[in-house]
C-alpha cells in the first residue's frame, strides 16, 4: 500500500508507458491519415466520373440515412431467429411504407438495419423521425438514425461515395431513439416543418 507504480512494476515503468503512448499515438495518425486518403480517392473518383460524363454533381444533392435497430443480435440470442425474422418483417414494412411517403425508397437491407435514399432531404428528416417514432409504437427496440446529405455515386442499384461513409458513422454516433444530422442536411432543409438542435462537433 502507498507504493508508486515504477516501484511496483519497476524502474523501466516509465519507459515502457512511454513507447506505449509512442505506439498509440502513431496508430491514431495511421487512422487519420487512411480516412483522409480515403476522402481523396472518393472525390477524385468523383471528379474523374464527372469529366467522363458518368457521374453529375447534383445542384441540389439526395440525403443518405441509415436507420438501425438496437439490440438486434441480443435479441436474436435470447429470443432466436425466429423472433429476428419477425422483427425483420415488421421492420421492413414499416420502413417501406414511412420512405416512400416521404418520397424516399430503402436501397439496401443490412440485418439490423436499412439504407435509404432521399432526393429531398427535408423530407428524409420527417422520414426518420416517423420512422423512430414508429418503431416504437409497435413494439420493437429503439432505432439510432443517421442522415448526410452530398454527392452520391449510383451503381448497379447501389450508393458509393463519401455521403454514404458519413451517414453510417452519424447513424452509429446516434443514441437509442435518436435522430442525428450533418450540417449539410441542416442547410438543405430550409423551409422543412422541422427543427434542429446544435449538439456541439
Amino acid at each position: 500500500a502507498g507504493m508508486r507504480p515504477d516501484e511496483i512494476l519497476g524502474i523501466d515503468f516509465g519507459d515502457r508507458m512511454s513507447a506505449l503512448s509512442e505506439r498509440s499515438v502513431i496508430a491514431m495518425y495511421h487512422l487519420q491519415q487512411a480516412r483522409a486518403w480515403t476522402a481523396g480517392i472518393v472525390e477524385g473518383l468523383e471528379l474523374a466520373l464527372s469529366d467522363a460524363g458518368l457521374h453529375s454533381r447534383l445542384e441540389h444533392p439526395p440525403a443518405m440515412c441509415f436507420f438501425d435497430i438496437t439490440g438486434y443480435t441480443r435479441l436474436t440470442e435470447e429470443h432466436g431467429d425466429a423472433a429476428a425474422a419477425r422483427l425483420a418483417e415488421q421492420l421492413g414494412r414499416l420502413v417501406q411504407r414511412i420512405s416512400v411517403r416521404n418520397g424516399g425508397r430503402p436501397v439496401k437491407w443490412l440485418g439490423d438495419g436499412v439504407m435509404l435514399h432521399f432526393p429531398n432531404p427535408g423530407q428524409g428528416v420527417l422520414a426518420a423521425l416517423d420512422m423512430a417514432q414508429g418503431v416504437v409504437e409497435a413494439g420493437l427496440p429503439p432505432a439510432h438514425v443517421g442522415l448526410h446529405a452530398g454527392p452520391v455515386i449510383f451503381q448497379e442499384g447501389d450508393y458509393y461515395g463519401q455521403t454514404v461513409n458519413v451517414a453510417a458513422r452519424i447513424a452509429a454516433y446516434a443514441s437509442p431513439g435518436q435522430v442525428l444530422v450533418s450540417r449539410a442536411v441542416v442547410d438543405a432543409c430550409v423551409g422543412a416543418a422541422v427543427t434542429f438542435s446544435d449538439i456541439g462537433p
